[in-house]
């Protein structure tokens, strides 16, 4: 897993703009502190005609815009309830009630590594189900095996060829390692709940990418109002939400004015990729 704001170096089809980063980043931390690693891309990339700003750097949330979550989360529940008295309950509501249990202990002192999160969450979800023996690990033993919705590569690779790419996670440095794994592009920013020591939609993630990112042009796309895009609209931050499952939430004004898209295809699209 990279340091906050690593930037792989790899070959460009075209030029990318010069990202910095702030000394003052949080280390990597995997048990070890080692040191941010300070990395630069030189010149400016081509510029697309868009309906868009020209965003140089474009970063998403992963579960939920680029990883199906909601299926491995029904799936992980499905296996370990078979034969259970109360295996009925739909995956659905066990999605929902995932949500809401991993909301609650995320905004909870000290900070909690994920793993933690997800078998706290797992062990209140089991007494409101009655399920009397649940393994609090299924979820994040599973995690690692939750793929990419169909359209999540084939849009990254046309937007990798104009854009730097980013993921800001509310995960362990661990867990989005073995998710990475699934993606054919690599992502050039990364930064993680367990590096900033904080889960979204708190402001470390986005303070942490601001400072490597700097002046140049950000757009961050997610599948979450809440972890995301409100969070980031409070900060200035241009944001498009990927409204994969046409939710239509409570009105408010910022949701109201929210740029929307279906799915990944939209988007790359609608940047013209």
């Amino acid at each position: 897993m990279a340091p906050v704001g690593l930037l792989f170096s790899r070959p460009r089809a075209r030029m990318r703009p010069t990202l910095s980063q702030n000394k003052t980043t949080p280390a990597h931390r995997t048990g070890s502190h080692r040191p941010a690693v300070e990395a630069t891309i030189q010149a400016h990339r081509v510029k697309p005609v868009a309906e868009e700003p020209d965003y140089d750097v474009v970063t998403f949330d992963c579960y939920g815009t680029l990883i199906d979550w909601e299926t491995g989360i029904g799936e992980a529940f499905h296996e370990a309830l078979t034969g259970v008295e109360r295996k009925t309950v739909s995956a659905k509501k066990l999605v929902a009630l995932s949500d809401e249990e991993e909301r609650r202990v995320e905004k909870e002192k000290p900070y909690k590594s994920y793993r933690e999160v997800q078998s706290l969450a797992v062990k209140t979800i089991a007494r409101k189900i009655d399920w009397s023996h649940p393994d609090p690990d299924i979820l994040s033993e599973a995690l690692p095996r939750w793929k990419p919705f169909p359209d999540t590569n084939p849009s990254l690779e046309r937007l990798a060829k104009s854009y730097t790419l980013g993921i800001l996670s509310n995960v362990d440095n661990d867990l989005l390692a073995a998710t990475l794994t699934h993606f054919t592009v690599p992502f050039e920013i990364i930064i993680t709940a367990e590096q900033v020591r904080s889960y979204k939609p708190r402001p470390a993630h986005f303070r942490a990418a601001r400072r490597v990112i700097g002046t140049n042009q950000w757009l961050h796309v997610a599948g979450s109002l809440y972890h995301d895009i409100e969070p980031a609209t409070k900060l200035a931050i241009p944001t498009i939400w990927v409204n994969r499952n046409k939710q239509k939430p409570v009105p408010s004004a910022l949701r109201r004015t929210a740029k929307k898209v279906r799915n990944l295809t939209e988007l790359a699209n609608r940047l013209q990729c």
